[in-house]
């Protein structure tokens, strides 16, 4: 008797298979993009969903994320009399990093999990299989304008994200002894405007991350309200992972 291959671990199997779907996944969104039908009214739905929905709970993030980086920073400096490098430092903290990666993961948490639950739903209704006997392919129809409106509102959210937390940064500053005029004068002295576009440059990347991996965990739902459950969970987890490993590398590329 021929003996049968051993099955791969699981701990082998689970990221070999996910790599392998999300990039065919990628690899037919791309060549899908320009072919029509062109969701038009979907894509701009999932604008305002992602983005202007968003702006909310990313601008308030950002807002205490600063302040608590102006807290620490106010007290350590005034120490060694640099109070005058509070402002620069959370600039470019902000800019750099706390504003992009800060609405990442905001997007992530609210409308990844939201992307996942909705296709995951569709796909355990067999709505998904419905749309394929319509003749609308769900690349087409599902990923496409998620992925599209992740990338176009990442950036804007992101740049409120950094105007917020700058601005909760100075309000604490001022309430820790730190003059005001003094914290403006460093944020223009050392927070170039390269800062705030390396910092933007990230987002679509981000937001490519967060919608294709929603995307490719719905698609493969199976097993019901559990599995819709499970997918939405592992969306987040894995976008959010995802995130903080990219934010890194591109970092290293920019900087």
């Amino acid at each position: 008797m021929v003996a049968r291959p051993r099955a791969l671990p699981v701990i082998v199997e689970a990221p070999l298979v996910f790599v392998g779907e999300v990039a065919m996944l990628l690899a037919d969104t791309t060549r899908r993009l320009l072919r029509r039908p062109i969701e038009i009214v979907e894509t701009v739905e999932q604008m305002a969903f992602i983005g202007v929905a968003s702006v909310p709970i990313v601008a308030l993030t950002g807002f205490f994320s600063g302040a608590v980086l102006s807290l620490y920073l106010s007290e350590f400096l005034g120490r060694y009399g640099a109070t005058g490098f509070v402002g620069a430092t959370v600039g470019l903290t902000v800019t750099r990093e706390l504003g992009p990666v800060v609405a990442g993961i905001m997007v992530a948490a609210r409308c990844g999990s939201a992307m996942a639950a909705q296709i995951g739903t569709m796909k355990v209704t067999e709505q998904i299989d419905a749309l394929k006997m319509l003749s609308v392919h769900p690349t087409n129809y599902l990923v496409i304008p998620r992925a599209v409106a992740a990338v176009l509102m990442l950036p804007v959210l992101a740049l409120v994200c950094m105007y917020s937390g700058v601005f909760g940064g100075w309000l604490v500053a001022m309430t820790r002894g730190v003059p005001s005029g003094v914290f403006i004068q460093s944020v223009r002295q050392y927070v170039e405007p390269s800062d705030f576009l390396n910092g933007i440059a990230k987002t679509p990347w981000f937001g490519l991350i967060i919608a294709v991996v929603a995307c490719q965990q719905g698609l493969r739902t199976t097993n019901g309200a559990v599995g819709v459950g499970r997918a939405t969970t592992n969306s987040v987890v894995i976008s959010m992972v995802l995130v903080y490993v990219a934010n890194y590398f591109l970092a290293q590329l920019m900087y």
